[in-house]
């Protein structure tokens, strides 16, 4: 009956570490959101005052990404292992890279590239880590 309950333990650890991680993941592309929401609205604003930019629609919706950004972190943190699971945040450079290209068509560079893929290996390899611990 022992060996039941430690089975049992072990796998609802594995869903809670699952859940977090998605909820990171998901964290990342909020926040990604919120970058090019931001970067929208800060385009918009010709001479950009405190008062525009706590007024503009645009702005708004990026505050708003990350807020909820925030709070899926809060969550994914309660049940996570804190040094898996921040690094995963740094997949919010690999969205933005992409969006900027696709959205306002800025240039991939061969060293963007090398970032992108150096930071897509690391969070791999952490992830290989927590795997095994």
């Amino acid at each position: 009956m022992n060996t039941t309950h430690a089975q049992s333990s072990a796998a609802e650890s594995r869903i809670s570490d699952r859940r977090a991680l998605l909820l990171v993941f998901c964290c990342t592309l909020l926040g990604a959101g919120a970058q090019v929401l931001i970067k929208i609205g800060a385009n918009a604003l010709p001479n950009p005052s405190v008062r525009q930019m706590v007024t503009s629609p645009w702005l708004l919706a990026g505050y708003s990404l990350y807020g909820m950004s925030t709070v899926l972190l809060v969550l994914a943190l309660k049940h996570g292992q804190l040094s898996l699971l921040y690094p995963v945040i740094s997949l919010t450079y690999v969205w933005v890279t992409i969006l900027s290209v696709t959205v306002f068509h800025e240039a991939m560079s061969v060293y963007k590239l090398g970032g992108i893929m150096l930071i897509v290996v690391g969070v791999g390899v952490l992830g290989l880590n927590g795997r095994k611990s």
